[in-house]
């Protein structure tokens, strides 16, 4: 349970914000144990599915928060889209590790292990930045961070798009195929969502200081 009543209010949302990002970041560490140590794999989702469902609950007490306040440190709109873009990235975390699981694959490729480094990085860029929101909104360093996580995301891209191509260039088994196409658009998926994030960010630090 979420507990911020000795925070106070002006920067309860921004711990909630914390949470969030701190929550993705161990979903994202989760992920990327499961496709390095491939053992016990029902065990490892149902930890993932433990922190989404911990994500939506953080979600749910900062929707509640912002009805409750009469004056918010951003806007609602802000708000609202930062705390659903968050929840997302963890959504798409669990929906990857899912699919692999649903899916019975045999092994995770090294595409797979790739993009699990990649969204193991990215969501700790995003949790430094959304750490720093809480202390003080910094323009210069805000938009530090949004940089590397612009790169890290032109990363992702250039390996999902070899990921594919490896795919649809060896791939015999049409099953096999149509499995990994969805679990390299998931994690993509991981990994943009995280771009919405620092989109959010980057105007925060535009508008507010």
């Amino acid at each position: 349970m979420v507990r911020l009543s000795i925070i106070p209010r002006e920067k309860a949302f921004f711990a909630l914000f914390e949470q969030s990002a701190q929550n993705a970041v161990r979903a994202a560490q989760q992920l990327r144990d499961m496709v390095y140590i491939w053992e016990n794999v029902r065990e490892r989702v149902a930890v993932i599915a433990d922190l989404e469902r911990q994500g939506d609950a953080i979600t749910h007490q900062t929707i509640v928060r912002l009805h409750r306040t009469f004056v918010t440190p951003l806007d609602n709109e802000d708000i609202v889209s930062l705390a659903n873009a968050l929840d997302e990235v963890t959504d798409f975390i669990h929906s990857s590790a899912d699919a692999m699981l649903v899916y019975k694959v045999e092994r995770p490729s090294d595409r797979a292990k790739e993009l699990a480094n990649i969204i193991v990085q990215i969501t700790a860029e995003i949790e430094k930045a959304v750490s720093e929101m809480r202390q003080h909104i910094d323009r210069k360093q805000l938009i530090q961070h949004c940089i590397e996580i612009n790169r890290l995301e032109n990363l992702g891209d250039s390996i999902h798009r070899a990921a594919k191509a490896e795919l649809f260039a060896g791939s015999a088994d049409y099953a096999d195929l149509i499995k990994w196409r969805e679990i390299y658009e998931n994690m993509e998926s991981v990994i943009d969502r995280c771009e919405d994030v620092s989109d959010i960010v980057e105007g925060v630090a535009l508008k507010y200081t």
